[in-house]
């Protein structure tokens, strides 16, 4: 009797209005994540990620805006213009080279020893061997190829630290620089150079140095291997995660010695610019050029990508750096002020990157938390065919 009572009242439901309130309503998908405190966050997060992707490209802007003003009849003019691109050619070059083994998380700190090295021995196998300029340069890239896999052979089978591993790779290098040199500067003979190995670095194009167009090139190449290429994807997975990466089944040992052969063949492309330019074998003119190489790698992680080491950025912050160190010369700035602003812009650029990385963790981590505190929305009744029961109101009549 009980069964038929129970019965008879819940039919009896279904026949009233009551039955309308007792049937839940369904919820709108995504209704929970559409309301008004949401999408302002989402307006907050989109304002900071332009000024964090763009600010550093504003700010050079800006400042290149500021020294013109401070110097109308110097500083923005072709020439001025010309001679920062020329200049800067082989730090930008240095620095997307160290960029590589950044973005697996490690560090590369032979780049300015093999710098030296790598201008050296052109200098050596043209001048004092007589080789022919182009076989010369083969010879040096390749050779910056094979350091840069014996960097990659002690990081990650021997499992030196890559500080240690790199600065002691260098430290050997600087002995061979000057084992080659006997601590003396090579130059050229009464013949000077080839005039054609020297036009890689005098000659123009478009009105513009060839060399800006070479570092467009090593930019545009970079890009397209690290954003557009599985090769960058893995790389960018090892830096963030390595055990994550050795889970999912990336050869994280295989990559690293990539990234290390890859920073290597940079480094020998930017000693034979370097020869190129200086015309004479200088044993100790590498070391100028390791501080800005990591001011523009560790600086250029924190604009276009923010947060990890990309190569846009890095071009940008190689050039916010070289119109700095351009304008505060033209103003003139006693000689040590280069060292002070490259130092100074270090800390910052270290300091402005592990707060991106930071940030874009907490963004993460909060994506992840809201995510999992969202209950599960309602299933529709009107989209699960006969799996749910209909509403009485759909079969009335």
């Amino acid at each position: 009797m009980a069964t038929e009572t129970d019965s008879s009242r819940r039919t009896q439901r279904s026949t009233t209005g009551g039955g309308t309130s007792a049937t839940p309503t369904p919820r709108p998908k995504g209704a929970a994540a559409d309301g008004p405190s949401h999408g302002k966050d989402t307006g907050g997060r989109g304002g900071g990620h332009l000024i964090g992707t763009y600010g550093l490209l504003v700010l050079t802007v800006l400042l290149f805006l500021i020294f013109s003003l401070a110097l109308p009849d110097t500083f923005p003019t072709l020439d001025n213009i010309s001679s920062i691109l020329s200049n800067q050619s082989i730090p930008a070059m240095l620095a997307l080279g160290a960029m590589i083994p950044i973005v697996t998380g490690k560090f590369d700190l032979s780049v300015g020893y093999g710098l030296g090295f790598a201008h050296v021995l052109a200098m050596q196998l043209i001048v004092n061997n007589g080789w022919p300029w182009p076989l010369a340069c083969v010879v040096v890239i390749v050779g910056g190829g094979i350091i840069g896999v014996f960097n990659g052979l002690l990081v990650e089978f021997a499992k030196i630290d890559s500080f240690i591993a790199t600065l002691g790779t260098g430290s050997v290098l600087y002995a061979f620089t000057g084992w080659i040199t006997d601590g003396a500067r090579i130059v050229p003979g009464p013949k000077g150079l080839p005039p054609a190995f020297t036009d890689l670095y005098d000659s123009k194009f478009l009105g513009l140095p060839v060399p800006a167009f070479y570092v467009l090139g090593l930019a545009v190449l970079l890009w397209l291997l690290l954003e557009r290429l599985p090769l960058g994807r893995y790389l960018y997975v090892i830096g963030s995660n390595a055990r994550a990466a050795d889970l999912v089944g990336i050869p994280t040992r295989r990559y690293g010695i990539y990234a290390f052969a890859g920073s290597g063949i940079v480094v020998g492309c930017a000693g034979v610019l370097l020869a190129a330019q200086q015309q004479i074998g200088n044993p100790s003119v590498g070391m100028d050029y390791l501080l800005p190489a990591f001011v523009g790698a560790l600086l250029g992680s924190t604009a276009i990508k923010p947060g990890r080491a990309n190569a846009g950025g890095t071009v940008v912050a190689v050039a916010i750096l070289a119109i700095g160190l351009a304008g505060i010369q033209q103003l003139g700035a006693e000689f040590w002020a280069t060292n002070l602003f490259n130092g100074g812009t270090l800390l910052l650029a270290v300091g402005l990157a592990g707060y991106s990385a930071r940030r874009r963790l907490r963004a993460g981590a909060t994506a992840s938390r809201t995510s999992l505190s969202q209950p599960p929305s309602s299933p529709d009744p009107t989209s699960e065919g006969e799996s749910a029961p209909r509403p009485p109101s759909a079969t009335a009549g």
